[in-house]
């Protein structure tokens, strides 16, 4: 029998104080309220009282960090998968906003002509493809109880709007899914259904100063 849920993690809050699209870049780790935010979706998950099997993140800094209290909560030893990772972006490493944002600058509008693909980076289809394969590989690695995965706001909105047969092509203003949120998916028969989302971090994201990229 495969995982009963499998939990969507995004990371918390990182460190960056120069204001940057950081994206695959490394040395971007969790600030402290980060580390604070994460905690507190370990402590949402262990209140739920499920047995959780497996937990898998991103490779990158920010979600392995996330998923440190996690781990250490259900005592279980993090696995890396690749496919869960954040998208490629050409914008990373410059401001996005502001007197010097990318946007601006007329050498980077070529990157901008398509925002349903999206022009400026992997697209929405195989970001949507390669988060449901890493699932189903992720379900299917445990014999039963739960599964936890860690990653970032992109990989898992495009879960959520492949799940509920929706365009993946949207708005970034208008995605629902929160510094260590969790988005909870079960799968039914050859499909996921999404069954659940929380917020646990919503009394710190006030004080958040880094909300994650485009």
């Amino acid at each position: 029998m495969p995982a009963e849920q499998i939990h969507l993690v995004r990371h918390g809050e990182v460190f960056n104080p120069q204001g940057v699209l950081y994206g695959r870049l490394p040395g971007f780790g969790l600030s402290d309220l980060g580390r604070a935010m994460a905690e507190s979706a370990a402590v949402d998950l262990v209140t739920r009282k499920r047995p959780v099997a497996a937990l898998v993140s991103s490779p990158l800094q920010r979600t392995q960090q996330s998923a440190e209290p996690i781990a250490k909560a259900f005592r279980l030893e993090p696995t890396i998968d690749d496919r869960i990772i954040e998208p490629t972006n050409r914008f990373e490493g410059k401001r996005m906003s502001g007197r010097d944002s990318a946007l601006r600058d007329v050498r980077n509008w070529a990157f901008l002509v398509n925002p349903w693909e999206p022009s400026w980076g992997e697209p929405f289809r195989a970001i949507a493809d390669r988060m449901i394969e890493a699932m189903a590989d992720a379900a299917d690695s445990v014999d039963d109880g739960d599964v936890v995965m860690v990653s970032h706001q992109l990989p898992i909105w495009m879960v959520h709007r492949r799940v509920a047969g929706r365009s993946l092509a949207h708005d970034p203003r208008r995605r629902r899914c929160a510094l260590s949120s969790i988005t909870t998916f079960e799968r039914r028969g050859a499909r996921f259904v999404e069954v659940g989302y929380r917020d646990p971090a919503a009394g710190l994201q006030s004080q958040a100063t880094d909300v994650g990229a485009v």
